[in-house]
């Protein structure tokens, strides 16, 4: 155990020592959060029934509706896009700076986004096919698919933005809001479309992202207007809730007539502007927190897999579910229907058992998350620290077998 604790010690000094000095530690601390509060979410509002010989999805939020307040906690995707905006916005000015051309520096973000996803399509179009092959239905088969690859609309919308960071990077969020409010009225006041609601994927991400590329320029250097991103945006979504007809869940519930998510509405983005300014607000303190070796490496760990644990965390889940039937296709919280205490109680005692299996797919998948090796001597000072935020910084000792840790804008 001493020997474990010295390893993993002599790591975090590492990873400590290699981090550029300018890097911004809390908003690598607030992705961090934002993919955990994803992974267990997820974890949490999800279930798989198992009757009648087949899988089928559906969500305690359905059953018990009181759950809604802990969507206000696990989503988390305001604060993803809030970071993705800065980073981009950071690394674009960057890349600027030292004559990078565009076509390269969006090629470089995308591939970090897409390279991961290819091996969850491969091996999901594998088991799908194997499903089938095996006698399992269309409907199962569907419910599996759905749950894996439903996440990624993320990832489009995000590289889509990304792409557009030298068009909207000095946009102001108002704008983009506004249009999101239009929309709304439009479908709910007016009698609209309900496809009109697409427009919202776009423009309801764009504001936090619009916020995270001004905090690159350097607003919000002041605490205040954060709180006041967190004042307003609460306010706002709590009278939107009680008085405006939207749901209290911040996530879809199987069989609602509106989802606030799917696509986003203005309480969608109004809750976000409140995660907004509560990220905003409590940066710096975890910045602080982040000086502290060990509790840096974990956070620069998990940023180095985030796509990884993203893409992989529901496989994780139903390989559980799946290896569970083997044993009884009853088990509480894994097969059972989500309606009760018991379900929850028994949900949470699964948790563990889900990220273990996580962790076996991370181990497994993790490598097509890195990108390709970049020659030691480019982009390097003597002393081997990056010279820009985008470089990447070896930990390892140069040797071919040491694993090398790269931390990344």
């Amino acid at each position: 155990m001493l020997e474990v604790y010295g390893r993993w010690a002599a790591l975090a000094d590492r990873v400590d020592r290699a981090t550029p000095a300018g890097r911004d530690r809390g908003v690598d601390a607030l992705r961090a959060f934002a993919i955990l509060g994803v992974v267990l979410g997820h974890w949490l509002v999800t279930a798989l029934t198992a009757g009648d010989g087949a899988l089928s999805g559906t969500s305690p939020l359905k059953q018990m509706p009181w759950l809604a307040p802990v969507t206000w906690v696990f989503q988390t995707l305001a604060v993803f896009f809030l970071v993705g905006g800065h980073m981009a916005a950071q690394g674009y000015a960057s890349a600027r700076a030292r004559g990078a051309p565009y076509g390269a520096w969006v090629g470089q973000r995308l591939g970090r986004l897409f390279r991961p996803v290819a091996a969850v399509v491969a091996l999901w179009a594998v088991v799908a096919g194997g499903l089938l092959l095996g006698g399992a239905g269309w409907d199962t088969v569907l419910t599996l698919l759905k749950l894996v690859w439903s996440p990624l609309w993320f990832l489009l919308v995000f590289s889509a933005l990304t792409a557009a960071t030298p068009l909207v990077a000095r946009l102001s969020p108002v704008w983009p809001l506004a249009v999101v409010a239009g929309v709304d009225a439009w479908r709910f006041g007016f009698g609209g479309p309900q496809w009109a609601g697409w427009v919202n994927v776009a423009a309801g991400w764009l504001v936090p992202y619009t916020l995270g590329a001004a905090r690159a320029r350097g607003a919000f250097t002041r605490r205040r207007p954060a709180l006041f991103l967190l004042g307003g945006g609460a306010a706002a979504t709590v009278a939107l809730v009680l008085w405006g007809g939207y749901p209290a869940s911040m996530v879809g519930v199987p069989g609602a007539a509106i989802s606030n998510l799917n696509p986003p509405t203005l309480a969608a983005v109004a809750f976000g502007l409140a995660q907004c300014g509560l990220a905003l607000w409590v940066r710096e303190p975890l910045a602080r927190a982040m000086r502290r070796p060990r509790t840096w490496a974990k956070v620069a760990l998990l940023n180095l897999s985030a796509m990884t644990v993203f893409l992989w965390h529901q496989t994780s889940m139903m390989a559980v579910t799946a290896l569970g039937l083997l044993v009884s296709a009853d088990l509480p919280g894994l097969h059972t229907e989500p309606d009760s205490m018991v379900w929850i109680a028994a949900r949470l005692l699964w948790l563990p058992v889900f990220a273990v299996v996580l962790a076996v797919c991370w181990a497994a998948f993790r490598v097509h998350e890195q990108p390709p090796p970049r020659p030691r001597a480019a982009g390097r000072t003597a002393s081997g620290a990056a010279r820009h935020p985008e470089d990447a910084r070896g930990l390892g000792s140069g040797r071919a077998e040491s694993p090398a840790v790269i931390l990344r804008a």
